[in-house]
């Protein structure tokens, strides 16, 4: 669009130059784009080609991708198939972005090869491209110009035939940069149009007349909160305008939206908006607070272990909390929750008649997943003497040597992992309860250990899985009784490790509970019997304290521990 003062035969010379197709063409073709606006420029496989006005293309026979651009109008491609000899023609209708922009301007003129893109803050046409050399090389009667926000700019001319150049500069309000390409900034004078010009459309042609008004880069970006606790959300919020990249900590994301994150430290989320008219940026940061605040204490503090059989000593309540953990462990009680209170039986710290005397720590160690940690410890002290008559450690070892648990045959099933506990066993598991409660307020550190079997009909693998179920069912029961899950072990044997029919016989001809006529019924059903004696968990403390594996031949519930409805009757092959 630069005018020009030539003689007519020029003119035309020019014109036919562009607009008859090459006789030389061997393996090309033609390509003839008429796109509206006229005025919009061709790139060819990623590279710069010229307006589309008045112009053929002349391109190697094969596929290529052209991309249309235009200042104010969506960017469009097309693939097109060149024939060699050939002209291809494709219509495309660019599809113009609404609005307009604002000043404050300032105005660049260019110089440079004739056709030449031009990029304004960027190198990718398109998100960058502006325009062209011809579109902003006159500031004399006509005007061709690109309008600019105030502020520094890349600006990039992509000519064909030639390497890319890039300069900076720096343009002011209502002041006119002329830049000759490959050279650099020519001058700067005063351009007294821009106090006139407001808001503008994006593009605009006319008579040997044209501008480009490129609209500023604008932007928020905020958080919705500065400061979590760990495990807390923050909401990050962006919008932009006149952006053709924008990013969120290098990672792409649209002009506008919102983004929850849960960072596990302190972090800075950067926004970047950038586009032809500048760049925004804008930092937001997240403070986590890592910091655990915990307490432990033992009311009271300290206690006497006197007591007698209808006088039972006294007990203590531990109390704890530990704020902005995820988990707390509090020794020797195992996992606990973040807050809570835990009542401590006290049991006399020795065996004998006398006075005695003992502390016993409980440490809380809490932590979370941002990197706090803290440690509480609490201290009881038990003082006082054993008096006569009292619960002593001999009598609690005596009442620990408790027996193993049975099951009916089959369960618990994987149907129903809670199954299989009859209530004479369950009895017995409440015994269990309340002696080893007061054996680890003196043995904190003893672990259990619970054993589970099955008898020998089935496979080896349903066999192992179904004594595992067994094992598990005494493990959760204790549990939820409050013995700590950190100090159980469960193993699993299947039928692997199976008490043999002598020992069976043996052990039921010393169990003072089995009368002489159900003696001679286990005898007569030895098959059965010896099944239900294989299907248990034994319990064993590693203090070497074990579970005796007695049968409960006198519970109300046997029919259903052996496996039919009558333990004197005919027993079958399938029971279990």
């Amino acid at each position: 669009m630069r005018v020009r003062q030539l003689s007519m035969s020029v003119w035309t010379f020019t014109l036919l130059a562009f607009w008859a197709p090459p006789a030389w063409a061997g393996d090309r073709g033609s390509l003839i784009v008429r796109v509206n606006p006229a005025e919009t420029y061709i790139y060819a496989d990623g590279e710069p080609v010229i307006e589309s006005k008045g112009h053929y293309i002349t391109l190697p026979e094969g596929e290529h991708k052209i991309g249309l651009y235009n200042y104010g109008y969506k960017p469009e491609s097309r693939s097109v198939s060149i024939t060699a000899g050939k002209t291809t023609v494709i219509d495309v209708s660019m599809q113009a972005i609404p609005g307009v922009a604002s000043g404050p301007w300032g105005c660049l003129t260019i110089e440079g090869p004739r056709g030449a893109a031009v990029l304004l803050n960027g190198k990718d046409p398109e998100g960058f491209f502006v325009g062209h050399v011809d579109e902003f090389n006159n500031e004399w009667i006509w005007h061709q110009e690109l309008l600019v926000p105030p502020g520094k700019h890349e600006v990039t001319i992509a000519a064909p035939l030639h390497d890319s150049w890039t300069t900076s500069v720096e343009v002011q309000a209502d002041q006119r940069v002329v830049i000759e390409a490959y050279k650099g900034v020519v001058k700067t004078v005063n351009w007294s149009r821009g106090q006139q010009l407001k808001e503008v459309p994006p593009f605009h042609t006319g008579i040997a007349s044209a501008w480009v008004a490129v609209e500023k880069v604008t932007g928020a970006f905020s958080a919705s909160q500065g400061q979590i606790h760990c495990g807390e959300s923050a909401r990050l919020t962006w919008s932009s305008s006149g952006a053709s990249k924008t990013e969120l900590n290098d990672m792409a994301v649209t002009a506008a939206g919102d983004q929850t994150v849960q960072p596990k430290q302190s972090t800075t989320y950067k926004f970047i908006a950038v586009g032809p008219g500048g760049t925004y940026t804008s930092d937001a940061t997240v403070n986590v607070d890592s910091a655990i605040v915990a307490s432990l204490s033992v009311s009271p503090s300290e206690v006497s272990s006197s007591g007698t059989g209808t006088n039972p000593p006294n007990s203590a309540t531990l109390t704890w909390s530990a704020s902005n953990a995820d988990s707390v462990n509090l020794d020797p009680l195992g996992s606990v929750g973040t807050n809570g209170q835990r009542e401590i039986p006290i049991v006399p710290a020795k065996a004998s008649v006398g006075p005695d005397g003992k502390t016993i720590t409980y440490t809380l160690h809490a932590s979370n997943a941002c990197g706090g940690s803290e440690t509480r410890t609490a201290a009881l002290h038990v003082k006082g003497g054993v008096m006569e008559g009292s619960a002593d450690e001999s009598s609690l070892k005596t009442k620990l040597s408790f027996s193993s648990i049975y099951f009916p045959t089959d369960l618990p099933s994987v149907k129903d992992p809670q199954g299989g506990v009859v209530p004479s066993q369950e009895r017995r598991m409440e015994e269990i309860v309340s002696n080893l409660k007061q054996f680890l307020t003196l043995h904190p550190d003893v672990n259990l250990i619970l054993e589970g079997h099955a008898d020998e009909r089935g496979s080896a693998e349903y066999n192992q899985a179904l004594s595992q179920r067994r094992a598990e069912r005494v493990e959760n029961y204790l549990a939820a009784q409050g013995i700590p899950a950190g100090r159980m072990e469960v193993r699993a044997y299947g039928k692997a490790k199976n008490l043999t029919k002598k020992q069976v016989e043996e052990l039921t001809a010393g169990n003072p509970s089995v009368s002489a006529e159900e003696r001679q019924r286990v005898k007569r059903h030895m098959v059965v019997f010896y099944w239900a004696n294989n299907r248990r968990v034994d319990v064993r403390l590693s203090t070497g304290v074990a579970s005796q594996p007695l049968f409960p031949y006198d519970s109300k519930d046997l029919n259903v521990l052996v496996g039919g409805n009558d333990p004197g009757a005919k027993q079958t092959a399938s029971l279990k």
